[in-house]
Order: structure tokens, then sequence, then C-alpha cells
């Protein structure tokens, strides 16, 4: 199931983000999956899903290898460790928690980048990669949550 969930995020992120792109903003669907199933499955499944999921957008993007395996690893952990501690079952929280996760995931790896001599600067970075993509990540991250809760309804419904 695992494999599955990382490798249909991967497909999705490949396929669907280039047809999901408004100009120059594409969601960050390994992203979503992974900060979702992190806060629903706990820290390990979060650390490992993240890992995989960065993995495969590494390989795949052509840039550095591990960057992306990185930060959605440890975003994975981080965010599967805090949801078992505050009450994230709300769906706002985990929309508005998406949001600020993907500008700290975009802040982490524009970091690391930084080690290896990225050339962009932070301000241009934030304006026109991470902040919009950002809040894109949390209109889909919303229509996802909402279309988990109701599906949750519904099986408890038939039950």
């Amino acid at each position: 199931m695992l494999a599955l969930t990382i490798f249909g995020g991967g497909v999705a992120h490949a396929t669907l983000a280039p047809a999901l792109r408004i100009g120059d903003v594409a969601p960050d669907i390994p992203l979503i999956v992974v900060v979702l199933l992190a806060l629903r499955r706990g820290p390990e499944f979060g650390a490992i899903t993240g890992f995989a999921a960065g993995l495969l957008q590494d390989v795949a993007g052509g840039g550095l290898v591990g960057a992306q395996a990185l930060t959605k690893a440890v975003l994975g952990f981080t965010v599967g460790a805090i949801g078992g501690r505050l009450r994230v079952t709300q769906p706002l929280v985990q929309v508005t928690g998406l949001v600020v996760l993907s500008i700290v995931e975009g802040i982490v790896r524009f970091a690391l980048l930084k080690v290896f001599y990225f050339p962009a600067p932070f301000g241009e970075l934030m304006m026109y990669v991470v902040l919009p993509q950002a809040l894109y990540n949390g209109f889909l991250g919303a229509a996802l949550v909402l279309a988990l809760a109701w599906a949750d309804a519904q099986r408890h419904s038939a039950a």
C-alpha cells in the first residue's frame, strides 16, 4: 500500500502537475501526499513516505539528488510527530498546516541548495516560487482533505 501511494503520488506529480500548472506555478503533489499521510499514520510512516516520494522527485527532476528526499523525509517525520501530539483532525488546521509546511519545505530546500551554490536570490525565490506553490498546495490540499472527510463519513454511515 505504501509503495502504491508513493508511486501514485510520483506519477500524479509527473503527469497531473504540468496539467494543473497555472502560469509558472505547479503544485507539489508528493508534498501534499506526505503531509496528509504523516498526519494520519505517524512520524515513521511520514519519514519513509517523504524520503521515497522526494527521491522519486529528485531522480525524475534531474536536479541535486537527495535534496527533495531529505527535506520531505524530515518534514514527514516532523508532521507525523506533531500530529500525534496536537489535535489536527480539523480540515482547516490540516490545510493551514500544509501551506505553512510548504513554505518551510521551500526554505529548507533553498538553504540546502545554497550549500551547493544555488544562484537564485532568496526574495525572488520566495515571491515567485515558494509562496505561490504553497498557496496552490493549500487549495489542492483542501480539496483532498474534504474528499477524504467525505469518504470517511460515507464509510462510517454505511457501517
